[in-house]
């Protein structure tokens, strides 16, 4: 069986993303997989993993927005900002009233600057942060703009705050609770996240990573259209799919749509079954160029 298509894992705590990987690799040989947006082993949830040539999408799945439900313990600090850290009690911490937390929320909503943490996979150097702070080394890195489309508080009773957040790609959860606390006057430690759901993949219909068996993948297996919903479709015909076969400008036709008034706009080509066969982006009025093909 050639496997092509997405896996929506739910991911337990204690195992790394590459783990999930290397179970579901087991079970797809000679098949390769890859996973979009990494999970730290602490944090569950929805793990989007990628199968066969459906790993050329994980760019587009990465792009979707987030959702998590994360705990914080205020007044506690961390190196890492999360309990892999050795965790510190500040004394006499600021204690903050709901009203306060209510009124400093706004505060972090929209595009925002945001440091990650020095525990962190960003590379400095062409070396991974974390490995430089383990290191004892001193680690600076520039603050970058990430979004948050919504933040609210599912529950607070000193020290336990429960935020569910929907953000874009690229936020950490930690920092954002580090520095949600220092505008409260106090400090903050992750002690717990879930992501719920990465765009159209939701925690409620993974598949739990312990539950994996190969004829459960295949049951879970959707289609790699899932990874491009945000991407217009345009149907191909079969003078179209030659062309993109052979990776040559593909011109439109007339029942297809008119041009889009967006710069070169990618569309997810599919075949007469309505499966994906191809990316395509339109570099010139009525003239399509393969980004991606999927025909053999």
């Amino acid at each position: 069986m050639s496997y092509f298509g997405i896996l929506n894992i739910n991911k337990p705590p204690g195992c790394s993303s590459r783990h999930v990987v290397d179970r579901i690799e087991r079970f797809v040989r000679p098949a390769k997989a890859g996973h979009a947006g990494t999970l730290d082993p602490l944090a569950t949830g929805v793990l989007v993993v990628c199968v066969g040539q459906a790993t050329r999408l994980i760019q587009y799945v990465q792009q979707m927005p987030k959702e998590y439900h994360a705990t914080f313990l205020l007044g506690r600090h961390s190196e890492t900002d999360d309990l892999e850290g050795e965790v510190t009690e500040i004394t006499e911490a600021h204690v903050p009233s709901r009203l306060e937390i209510d009124q400093t929320l706004p505060q972090f909503l929209g595009p925002i600057e945001q440091v990650p943490p020095a525990h962190s996979a960003v590379k400095i150097g062409g070396r991974r942060s974390y490995s430089l702070a383990r290191a004892g080394k001193a680690v600076e890195l520039a603050p970058r703009t990430v979004s948050i489309y919504q933040l609210a508080i599912r529950r607070y009773e000193y020290p336990l705050l429960e935020l569910d957040i929907r953000c874009g790609s690229g936020t950490y959860v930690r920092s954002l609770g580090r520095d949600l606390a220092a505008s409260l006057g106090t400090s903050a430690v992750m002690s717990a996240l879930e992501r719920t759901a990465i765009g159209g993949f939701h925690v409620r219909d993974s598949l739990p990573l312990d539950e994996a068996t190969q004829e459960a993948i295949a049951r879970h297996m959707q289609s790699a259209l899932s990874a491009v919903g945000v991407l217009p479709r345009i149907s191909f015909d079969e003078l179209q799919l030659i062309e993109l076969r052979h990776g040559r400008p593909i011109a439109r036709n007339d029942s297809q749509e008119p041009v889009s008034d967006s710069l070169a706009p990618k569309y997810a080509a599919i075949d007469a079954a309505g499966e994906l066969v191809g990316i395509v982006r339109e570099k010139r009025p009525g003239e399509l160029w393969p980004e991606v093909n999927f025909i053999c």
